[in-house]
């Protein structure tokens, strides 16, 4: 890779996202196990909350993460949650546990109480004296299945004084990325942010999940690249390298405050590892 990037200034770039990328885990049976396997403890973990299994097996493998010394953020989704009596006994729970860090998304679910949306949770947790230091919210640079495009930029800002990062959703597309972040700053969104992408996973099972999780733009983008779209389907899979040097100068100009990556493993955690690992090393860090 190294007689590709475009000059010192993109590895570098590229070196310190890579040293702060966080992992994404889905809270199966065999999940911690994994971590554990293949992860050292400067990972940080985050563990999605699903409709399907509730959140009690979000909370369950955070905190037995945590114990093992990991950085965990589990995902608080705020139509899983009932109201403010919920909301704080999950605070009392996490932070009884050590942990100090929550992404809020909305969620996918039919609201069980009180909150249609994640910024009435948010709201919420701020009047209860904002008891997690850090907290995340999700950025959308391309459509979302449900939302229309407007009210994604407006509840960004609606939410900037709830929240103390982004975590960009899926996109495959450099241009749209550059874009984005650009768009988001001249609206005065001043948040890091933390970049989303892929881990090498399995085309059909990325794709699958794509399309649930609300990046369909992105599936088109795919069917419109050949090339890329057979990269998915060779061995490995996709792991975002090229993506990421397209990325690069618009990630490192100043003013982006991109941070680090969020990588969706798909529970590919061990194959995960071994990619980062790898690049960082081709890059000479």
């Amino acid at each position: 890779m190294g007689c590709s990037m475009r000059n010192k200034r993109s590895a570098a770039t590229l070196i310190r996202l890579l040293q702060h990328a966080r992992y994404e885990v889905l809270p199966t049976a065999a999940t911690e196990d994994k971590v554990l396997e293949h992860l050292p403890r400067d990972r940080v973990v985050t563990v999605t909350a699903s409709p399907g299994k509730g959140l009690g097996a979000t909370f369950d493998l955070a905190e037995r993460l945590t114990g093992h010394g990991y950085v965990v953020v589990p995902h608080v989704a705020a139509r899983m949650v009932t109201g403010r009596t919920e909301l704080e006994e999950i605070a009392d729970r996490l932070v009884g546990k050590g942990i100090s860090r929550v992404f809020v998304p909305g969620g996918d679910a039919d609201p069980a109480g009180d909150y249609p949306d994640a910024l009435a949770l948010l709201q919420d947790l701020r009047d209860m004296g904002s008891p997690f230091a850090h907290v995340g919210i999700t950025g959308y640079p391309e459509s979302h299945p449900t939302i229309n495009d407007d009210l994604t930029v407006q509840s960004m800002w609606d939410k900037r004084h709830y929240a103390t990062h982004i975590v960009s959703n899926l996109t495959f597309d450099p241009a749209l990325v550059r874009d984005w972040i650009r768009r988001l700053r001249n609206r005065g969104v001043a948040m890091p942010l933390l970049l989303g992408i892929p881990g090498p996973v399995e085309r059909a099972k990325l794709l699958g999940m794509a399309t649930r999780i609300g990046v369909g733009e992105s599936t088109k983008f795919l069917a419109k690249n050949k090339g890329l779209f057979a990269r998915l389907a060779a061995p490995g899979g996709f792991t975002g390298e090229s993506f990421l040097e397209k990325c690069a100068p618009a990630l490192g100009e100043e003013g982006a405050l991109v941070e680090g990556l969020h990588v969706f493993t798909f529970n590919q955690i061990g194959e995960t590892e071994a990619w980062r690992t790898d690049l960082l090393r081709r890059l000479g860090a």
